[in-house]
């Protein structure tokens, strides 16, 4: 199985997973797939969510596991992902609370 198709299977696993999965938003949920190419190799995918918080790791038929970890909080977002090699990278994203609106904003305003 080429890195195209190992990509393209996982892509498809996570939307069918998706929609599979209705629960409320507030409590934690967890899955686990596993798909079964048409050569017999497979390919393992867990996901857990937590309040907005969301991790994943996904094993190929080679046996090399990519994982991704999600943590959200009212001040920040942190996306770490881990490839089949080792290699991390992370990625931190912060929130800023709005600037009160000036007289241009407040321009239609009564």
């Amino acid at each position: 199985m080429t890195m195209t198709q190992l990509m393209t299977l996982m892509a498809t696993t996570t939307v069918v997973a998706a929609t599979l999965v209705i629960t409320s938003p507030a409590e934690a949920r967890s899955r686990q797939t596993t798909v079964t190419g048409a050569q017999g190799k497979t390919l393992s995918r867990q996901v857990t969510r937590d309040h907005g918080d969301v991790s994943s790791s996904t094993t190929g038929p080679n046996g090399k596991t990519a994982s991704r970890v999600v943590d959200r909080s009212p001040e920040a977002t942190t996306a770490t992902v881990t490839g089949p090699n080792g290699q991390t990278a992370t990625r931190t994203t912060t929130r800023t609370t709005p600037r009160p609106a000036t007289a241009l904003h407040r321009r239609n305003e009564p």
